[in-house]
């Protein structure tokens, strides 16, 4: 079973880093209006050429918990504002809805490789 979890593990990565995403921006849109709120945000390349590279971390010991890839916990990056707002918060809410937007569009794309990725599996083995 090796074999096919290294077939589907790229895309199952990309999904988990992609929803990772989406939880980080929606706080983002959340906190809009909470003074001094520091945006937050994943970089998604760095953290996939991170897997990529040294692979996802494997437990030992049921107790503990599964993280993406090998890292110093600096994965998280503050947004740097394009516009200064008075009350110290980095939000700025049309950067974050489009850079939300896009990774649901990219999340569905990955959904969509990893779907295809299965059928073409599944018709394999019924020999299609």
């Amino acid at each position: 079973m090796k074999g096919i979890s290294e077939y589907l593990d790229l895309h199952s990565t990309a999904l988990s880093l992609r929803s990772k995403r989406n939880k980080v921006l929606a706080s983002n849109i959340a906190n809009a209006a909470t003074p001094h709120f520091k945006a937050r945000d994943i970089d998604f390349d760095a953290e996939m050429r991170k897997v990529q590279r040294d692979g996802p971390l494997r437990t030992t010991n049921e107790k503990h918990f599964p993280v993406l890839a090998k890292g110093n916990g600096k994965e998280m990056l503050y947004r740097q504002p394009l516009t200064a707002s008075k009350d110290g918060n980095t939000v700025e809410m049309n950067v974050e809805q489009m850079e939300f937007s896009e990774n649901v569009m990219r999340y569905q794309t990955s959904l969509t490789f990893l779907n295809n990725r299965i059928t073409g599996l599944l018709s394999a083995i019924r020999g299609e």
